[in-house]
């Protein structure tokens, strides 16, 4: 872990009055970002932040505050002047006074585009205007670039060619290894290891979980999944013998995998792991995580491998 007297760029960002987006995983509001600044910074790695646009009371009178981990804030996130966007690209729009992660299910003729909500369920139409490119603050950096940044950078390793027809099917075929998101109560956010037992239509997929069982506890169950909530079984990583503080991993934990945050790095090979999903701190051993990577636009892309861009 990182000595007080070295100077850390990531925390020394959030100082009174930097702007900020603030994740909130209340019951109707996970999967947000609301606006705001930081007031103060308090003891144990916690801000005391300013909402911009939610209020403490139905008078509107006065803005929320709270007090909050580090790890629930990053600076606003950067956004195009213009795009296009397109069909299954993870997007943020804003809707109800912050911005929401969504996945676009439709290209409208009316330059409008149907999203839908992986926490709510949802499925909404939105115009240009109100979406931006989905993106993760990874350690100092945005995940991925600005469009204009990568061809500055010529950033190959988050500009690729977009997979053939036959590497998509073979991700998905009958037997492929793959990872279905669930949002059940529980297990909200978490990645469950299964088998595609065979392709229904072609947005729908009949799978065989690897770790749940059926009602009856007799073989593991088996039920339909839309594409929109899988993906590939990720590939092996080399990451090297340990983690760094607030780098993004998947952590193992009944028999799913958890999206979190290195929040405290202890001896004997161990972490402590923040859940923003849930606002959880769990420890782990090493074996325990992997590196990782998100599935974007039909390929991986590895946070690690942007922060050394």
């Amino acid at each position: 872990m990182a000595s007080r007297n070295n100077k850390d760029p990531i925390m020394d960002y959030f100082k009174k009055g930097a702007e900020v987006e603030i994740s909130s995983n209340d019951n109707g509001f996970r999967g947000s970002w609301y606006t705001g600044s930081v007031v103060r910074k308090t003891r144990n790695g916690k801000a005391l932040v300013e909402y911009e646009t939610l209020m403490e009371d139905e008078s509107g009178k006065r803005k929320l505050r709270e007090e909050l981990d580090i790890v629930q804030l990053r600076p606003p996130a950067p956004r195009e002047s213009y795009r296009e966007f397109k069909f299954s690209e993870e997007v943020d729009v804003y809707h109800n006074d912050g911005w929401w992660e969504g996945v676009i299910t439709e290209v409208l003729k009316d330059g409008k585009f149907s999203v839908y909500f992986r926490a709510s369920r949802e499925q909404l139409e939105f115009p240009a205007s109100v979406l931006r490119l989905h993106r993760e603050w990874v350690y100092g950096k945005w995940e991925p670039l600005l469009e204009m940044e990568a061809k500055d950078k010529e950033v190959s390793l988050l500009v690729k060619e977009k997979p053939s027809k036959e590497t998509f099917q073979e991700n998905f075929s009958q037997g492929a290894h793959i990872e279905v998101r669930t949002d059940e109560e529980g297990f909200e956010g978490a990645w469950l290891p299964a088998i595609i037992m065979e392709q229904l239509d072609k947005d729908k997929y009949l799978v065989q979980y690897k770790s749940l069982k059926n009602d009856e506890d007799a073989d593991f169950l088996i039920e339909e999944a839309d594409s929109l909530s899988i993906r590939p079984h990720p590939p092996d990583t080399v990451f090297g013998d340990s983690f760094k503080v607030h780098e993004k991993v998947d952590a193992l934990f009944n028999d799913c995998w958890w999206e979190g945050v290195i929040s405290k790095v202890l001896k004997g090979n161990k972490y402590i792991v923040y859940f923003e999903k849930t606002k959880d701190e769990m420890e782990f051993r090493h074996s325990d995580l992997r590196q990782h990577q998100d599935w974007i636009d039909g390929q991986w892309i590895i946070p690690s491998q942007a922060m050394e861009l």
